[in-house]
């Protein structure tokens, strides 16, 4: 009896350029501010390569995660400070008759209305609107 041979299906496509060296890449240029965009750029990949990645490598995609609610945080943070207003202690430098002065002080900002509008509209936007 004639058999047809059986066609043994391969995964094909190239190998990936996914490299572990990147959670470490991908967590610095995260916390610097980068977007999915620029970081798929940073590594030389397709914003869509990048998302296959966070898909198929859960450390990664954490990774990225972690970095970007990071940065979120503290930009939530100093955004709320800047809306409520602010001190800090701060050493001011000075020349007296040709003396360095060192004069510790505390710098006041004041609560900035336009932080407090963004705040809001973000916040509350069934209060506050858009």
């Amino acid at each position: 009896m004639n058999q047809l041979p059986i066609k043994v299906k391969h995964p094909g496509g190239r190998p990936t350029k996914y490299r572990v060296e990147y959670l470490q890449l991908a967590f610095k240029f995260c916390v610097l501010g980068a977007t999915d965009k620029e970081l798929a750029e940073f590594l030389g990949v397709s914003e869509s390569t990048l998302n296959l990645w966070k898909k198929k490598y859960p450390e990664f995609s954490l990774s990225v995660n972690r970095a970007k609610m990071k940065v979120d945080a503290r930009v939530a943070e100093t955004l709320y400070e800047r809306a409520l207003g602010y001190s800090h202690p701060e050493t001011q430098v000075s020349n007296c008759k040709g003396k360095i002065v060192y004069t510790k002080l505390v710098k006041h900002y004041p609560p900035d209305v336009k932080a407090q509008i963004f705040w809001l509209r973000n916040r509350r936007p069934d209060l506050w609107g858009r």
